[in-house]
């Protein structure tokens, strides 16, 4: 019996070690190509690093960072991120609720309009501008013909030619694109609701509006918490389709800390510097995912 008793103690040992050495390959290949990869990328943001002035590569510390708090195309790029990221998820949460909320209904039609729905979310990005781009243009746009032959307009105008038209319209195409992703995952979370809940609510004599914000809303707590999470990190890091569609312009009115950052390691190869911006990136999404998570979790109780 103490001999059982001993065997029994010393198995949880062994299935430990046969966890990990079973889980070993993966983690060393997850260390190779995630951890090595970023564990670097913040070593190169420590550095003046570019590629044009390679004897002058050194450690410089932190002075790629504090050069930020006074670099003017930095810092219009993170404002102009920040009010990207608030009409692009404002608009992308409203509609995807709405579009959920249809979706969620039976009626003839609802499977076409589904797999029609998930269309935009199967472009990629670069030909997701090239098409808005299209859409758009001064000459040959559909936009413009379409506006023409309602009426609406008595000659072709050249929508991105202006600050805010061009921001605007970015901020369109980029909704357009990701919508699809919010619906379903909003969607799949309203299948989950318990019919028996609404025919409570109903007995109880609630209205429509009623019954969403103290059924529905209280249930979507968790796919609205990861939608938060998703579309912001998505917006903040937006760069083909503002690329293919503005490149950024007219001027710098579209010029996102993304795009900013491709073209500080791209263009003018310093790798130090766009290292460093990659990490506020990394920063301020991290930031915003916490306050996204605290926000959420005071209103209701669930899992992530």
């Amino acid at each position: 019996m103490a001999a059982l008793t001993g065997f029994a103690e010393r198995r949880p040992l062994g299935d430990n070690a046969k966890a990990w050495a079973l889980n070993a390959p993966a983690m060393v290949v997850i260390a190779l190509l995630v951890a090595y990869p970023i564990g670097y990328s913040f070593y190169v943001s420590l550095q003046k690093n570019n590629l044009k002035r390679p004897r002058a590569k050194r450690f410089i510390g932190f002075d790629n960072y504090t050069s930020l708090l006074s670099d003017h195309a930095f810092l219009n790029a993170v404002k102009v991120s920040a009010l990207f990221v608030v009409v692009v998820l404002g608009l992308t949460v409203v509609l995807a609720l709405i579009l959920a909320l249809v979706l969620n209904e039976r009626f003839r039609g609802r499977g076409l309009l589904l797999s029609l729905a998930l269309l935009p979310w199967a472009m990629p990005g670069v030909v997701n501008g090239l098409m808005w781009r299209t859409i758009f243009d001064a000459k040959t746009g559909a936009l413009n013909g379409l506006l023409q032959q309602l009426g609406l307009i008595d000659s072709y105008h050249a929508w991105l030619t202006s600050g805010t038209g061009a921001f605007l319209f970015t901020a369109l195409a980029q909704v357009w694109n990701t919508l699809p992703f919010s619906v379903i995952i909003l969607l799949a979370g309203l299948s989950t609701i318990p019919s028996e809940l609404y025919d409570a609510a109903t007995v109880d004599r609630a209205g429509a509006w009623r019954r969403f914000t103290e059924v529905t809303v209280p249930w979507l707590l968790h796919p609205l918490l990861i939608v938060l999470i998703l579309e912001t990190m998505n917006a903040f890091r937006a760069f083909d389709t503002i690329y293919v569609l503005t490149g950024g312009g007219p001027g710098d009115a579209t010029t996102t800390i993304a795009l900013l950052d491709v073209q500080t390691v791209l263009t003018f190869t310093d790798f130090g510097l766009g290292s460093a911006y990659a990490w506020v990136i990394t920063a301020i999404t991290l930031l915003i995912s916490v306050g996204y998570i605290g926000l959420l979790y005071r209103k209701g109780n669930f899992e992530v």
